[in-house]
């Protein structure tokens, strides 16, 4: 089992109380109220629960509104997973171990495959957070005015915030591990959070993937002519095509690799992280602005109106339950051994998110719930 657990692998799984030489190669399975820690089965019940919802909203998008965007956007998901995840897991098998080493390790949840690297809920939690940046600028009728570009602009902020209130939260609860000794791809780091993880992985895939799917899939009046299998061969093209967008993205901080390079790269990352904020709000802000006159249906919007709520809420938790370690932690390390993420970033990010949460309901709400509401 040395080629799938080796010394690095050996060492993250120790620091998450598990060892790696006893995973099963393919499908591995456990006692929910046994994991590491009381926050793991929540998330996997919030992000396999919303992948779930997801694929229901996006089999009526298709099938009632005529729209196979959604659909394709979740599938596309699924293969850019399947492209991008096992490289990263398994760099030895992919010769990237001088490229990109061992990046980082997960716990075990309940469901895991890939000798435990891969759990279910981050295969569902591609799908799901797709799905709920897409919708939120959906239905704020970014991509109906604005295109598919600024459209997907304004996809790469949505996730973003989303993105970043999990993922600066995780290693804290010890969700994952990252690997401190890989100082080429998890420097900078903004607190415990890589900074090339933070823009490449939390913006540039899903606006890249969003892209990819609304030009390929997307009809310009909005019910489209594509057969199933036309839909397929293109959802797959868009998944497959993501990771080459990154790569491209990544270029400019990736040329002050190495050497004594890292606070150029720090403020390369920093620069374009400030871009997708900057340029994510201006066209948020504008689409709010002007109301849409193509109200979205009450059925297209139950997704939007319910699921980004949903889950800032359940984040939100999950911060207030880490909050007091994280607090006390000395040197950004808690009492428990785990590193904190950044609070004022991630604080941030829950203001954006809680804004663009409001910003869905007031469009989505039907004009005679409002006006009952006022009087």
């Amino acid at each position: 089992m040395s080629y799938a657990c080796g010394p690095a692998a050996e060492r993250l799984a120790e620091r998450l109380g598990f060892s790696c030489h006893d995973a099963h190669p393919v499908v591995g399975f456990r006692n929910p109220f046994g994991l590491e820690n009381a926050t793991m089965p929540f998330l996997e019940l919030l992000v396999i629960g919303g992948a779930v919802f997801a694929l229901v909203h996006a089999w009526r998008r298709w099938r009632i509104d005529g729209d196979p965007i959604n659909i394709s956007l979740w599938f596309a998901s699924v293969v850019y997973l399947a492209v991008i995840e096992p490289p990263l897991y398994f760099p030895s098998w992919f010769g990237l171990e001088k490229q990109v080493g061992f990046i980082f390790a997960h716990n075990e949840f309940t469901v895991q495959f890939m000798y435990d690297r891969l759990p279910l809920y981050i295969v569902a939690f591609y799908p799901a957070l797709s799905q709920l940046a897409y919708e939120l600028v959906r239905v704020l009728g970014v991509f109906a005015r604005r295109g598919p570009l600024l459209g997907s602009l304004a996809v790469a902020f949505a996730c973003q915030v989303f993105y970043e209130i999990f993922d600066q939260l995780g290693p804290q609860l010890k969700w994952w591990a990252w690997n401190p000794d890989d100082k080429m791809i998890n420097e900078p780091a903004l607190a415990s959070v890589p900074m090339n993880s933070m823009f490449l992985f939390a913006s540039v895939s899903f606006a890249s993937l969003t892209y990819l799917v609304v030009r390929l899939v997307g009809a310009k009046d909005g019910r489209s002519t594509l057969t199933g299998r036309q839909i397929t061969l293109r959802t797959l093209a868009a998944g497959a095509l993501t990771p080459l967008a990154m790569s491209l993205a990544g270029v400019p901080s990736n040329a002050f690799r190495g050497g004594n390079h890292l606070a150029v790269q720090q403020a390369v990352l920093g620069v374009e992280l400030a871009l997708v904020w900057i340029i994510g709000l201006r066209i948020l802000m504008a689409a709010q602005r002007t109301p849409r006159t193509d109200p979205t249906p009450p059925g297209s919007a139950l997704f939007a109106r319910t699921y980004p709520a949903l889950y800032l809420g359940v984040l939100c938790a999950l911060w207030a339950v880490a909050l007091p370690s994280g607090f006390a932690a000395t040197d950004g390390i808690t009492k428990q051994g785990t590193p904190v993420g950044s609070l004022w970033y991630s604080a941030l990010c829950v203001i954006a998110a809680t804004w663009l949460v409001v910003a869905a309901l007031r469009v989505t709400t039907p004009r005679q719930t409002k006006e009952r509401v006022r009087s």
